[in-house]
């Protein structure tokens, strides 16, 4: 039997503030927690919570047959904690039914995987014991930051211990191979399970853009056409971001309604069912291995680093950023350490990019801040005076 396999990334960051050059931080504290806390609690009442209800009441309406799984940001965690734990109750619960996964991640979210191994390691392993901690579960399925991977990130995240990793199924990587099979890492027994970016962003991005050709899109018309793959699938992996449903497709455009319906739908067809990412993998032998000669990651048109590293300013910032590791690490103060890794955050190098034209416009909205520059200003302002803390401990 073929199967759809949802996953939500769930992921808030801790937004830099508005630094001056001049200043000095009184607080010991660079981050918007007025902003911060505005944010999270705006997204967890139209999103998180809403969603939750929903999945769980698909779960209980479908005595377990409707199976979906998430990766949670440490950092977005650790806000759930402070502004929201209502937010943390209620993931709490949808782990309880067995019927939802929570996947490997960074805690930070960052791009250490890059930059740092033993820095990717330690904030695996931190990730890993949040949600065994938690959610009682220790993640088997990884999913790297923005799903970034190459055949070098696989090995490292296989010789970790998992099962598999989440990647995209980016065009230039499958060359003609379909995104809906379980392939492997070359050179390990670690599985892959690539989204399917055509109908995941059918959803994400799409579902309320009435210029697209094919809007409104209906359950009943979302599932015919997964229904069609029934002789040529074995999954069809529909990743996206959780804020999708209330935040970024607002209530209002139908989206609850769509996702509510929606299992009905793909279930009325015999052949079809949901699983979570560690099912699908053991339910599926890879059908070879897949290459991923080039880093990739779900981000833009172009699906590759250039959301991060596109520009002067991003790479000063990263490699200014990890050079202060060994002086960071010396001080062994815990919050100059903790400060270092939530300046790690992607999100910090990905409002500084300065993209025009669509994928200019989706930096643009996630950004907190005027323009690309203003970012890299704030953000460097705060590297100089944290540079300075770390001489003085």
């Amino acid at each position: 039997m073929a199967s759809v396999c949802f996953y939500f990334q769930v992921h808030q960051p801790y937004r830099v503030k508005k630094f001056s050059y001049f200043e000095t931080s009184q607080d010991l504290y660079y981050f918007d927690g007025y902003k911060n806390s505005a944010i999270v609690k705006k997204v967890a009442e139209k999103c998180y919570l809403p969603a939750n209800r929903c999945i769980l009441e698909l779960i209980h309406k479908h005595q377990g047959n409707f199976k979906v799984s998430f990766s949670i940001t440490g950092v977005a965690f650790e806000q759930f904690a402070q502004f929201c734990p209502e937010v943390i109750e209620s993931f709490r619960t949808l782990a309880d039914t067995g019927c939802v996964e929570f996947l490997g991640e960074t805690y930070y979210h960052s791009l250490s995987s890059l930059y740092d191994v033993s820095e990717f390691k330690e904030q695996v392993q931190m990730h890993s014991s949040l949600m065994q901690n938690h959610f009682g579960q220790t993640p088997k399925v990884f999913r790297n930051t923005e799903l970034i991977f190459d055949n070098n990130i696989g090995h490292l995240i296989a010789g970790l211990g998992y099962d598999g990793i989440l990647a995209e199924g980016a065009d230039h990587i499958l060359n003609g191979a379909s995104p809906n099979y379980v392939y492997s890492v070359p050179g390990s027994n670690c599985k892959l399970l690539l989204k399917n970016y055509g109908y995941s962003d059918d959803i994400a991005f799409r579902f309320s853009n009435r210029r697209w050709k094919h809007f409104p899109l209906t359950p009943e018309k979302f599932a015919y056409w997964i229904h069609g793959h029934t002789h040529d699938a074995q999954t069809v992996n529909l990743f996206m971001d959780y804020e999708t449903f209330g935040e970024h497709q607002w209530a209002e455009t139908g989206i609850f309604d769509f996702l509510y319906n929606l299992p009905d739908c793909v279930l009325s067809h015999p052949a079809w069912q949901f699983k979570t990412p560690s099912e699908t993998l053991r339910d599926n032998h890879a059908v070879s291995d897949m290459s991923f000669d080039r880093t990739t990651s779900w981000a833009d048109l172009d699906r590759d680093l250039s959301a991060w590293q596109g520009n002067r300013m991003q790479r000063k910032a990263i490699n200014e950023l990890y050079s202060l590791k060994d002086d960071v690490y010396r001080t062994q103060n815990h919050w100059i350490m903790e400060t270092y890794k939530k300046l790690q955050t992607s999100d910090h190098f990905y409002y500084m990019s300065n993209k025009f034209k669509s994928d200019g416009d989706v930096h643009a909205y996630f950004s907190p801040y005027d323009s690309p520059f203003d970012a890299f200003i704030y953000y460097m302002n705060v590297l100089k005076d944290f540079r300075q803390q770390i001489g003085n401990s």
